[in-house]
């Protein structure tokens, strides 16, 4: 079952915990690939010095942050990535959760040629792991792009659907790569399953 549009209308750090365990699918041609949610980081808006949106900042690239909740934030980085965050709380306040691990479920095969070129029963133990370890791993495996940025995630082209519940304990730490961001780089927004083999390094 699709999550609601309630499920990204609340607090962002909420939301960034509640969606460990969910699971994000990609469908392309009647092909799925999907991943259960194993890490992600949460941005906080104008005073997250961190976040695109931060002091009001409000251009081209940014402005899906400042819509509805529950749809993609998709923007490319280094000239090379796409990175794909959920756009939460209500419409004008310009947060979002990066999406920055998942542990591949269905369309396994897809995924591996889509990253490697390989048939994924060949793959090597480290390129398992490396398959969706990642913001940018995770996109190229599912087939996140531009194209989808702005994409409503109650449509039927990128959503994210409740797991199965196992029972996990969330560990949390600084978020990573924006040491940039002042004091904001040590607020303790990154959110993961503890022990999960797909959560960055």
């Amino acid at each position: 079952m699709k999550l609601s549009r309630e499920f990204y209308n609340k607090d962002t750090l909420e939301v960034a915990k509640e969606l460990l365990g969910k699971n994000l699918v990609t469908v392309e041609n009647s092909i799925i690939t999907s991943g259960k949610i194993v890490e992600v980081e949460a941005y906080m808006g104008l005073q997250d010095k961190a976040a695109h949106s931060y002091g009001g900042r409000r251009t081209k690239r940014v402005e899906v942050m400042y819509g509805k909740p529950g749809v993609a934030y998709v923007y490319f980085i280094y000239g090379l990535y796409y990175c794909m965050n959920v756009v939460s709380r209500e419409e004008g306040i310009a947060q979002a959760v990066l999406i920055r691990a998942v542990e591949p479920l269905e369309g396994k095969e897809v995924m591996s040629k889509r990253r490697f070129n390989k048939n994924y029963d060949e793959l090597k133990k480290r390129e398992v792991v490396n398959l969706t370890s990642g913001p940018s791993r995770l996109c190229m495996a599912l087939n996140i792009d531009k194209s989808m940025n702005g994409d409503d995630l109650l449509g039927d082209r990128i959503y994210i659907e409740e797991g199965n519940k196992q029972e996990f304990e969330i560990g949390e730490s600084s978020r990573i790569g924006i040491d940039y961001a002042e004091e904001a780089k040590d607020y303790p927004w990154r959110f993961f399953i503890s022990g999960n083999p797909y959560v960055s390094k």
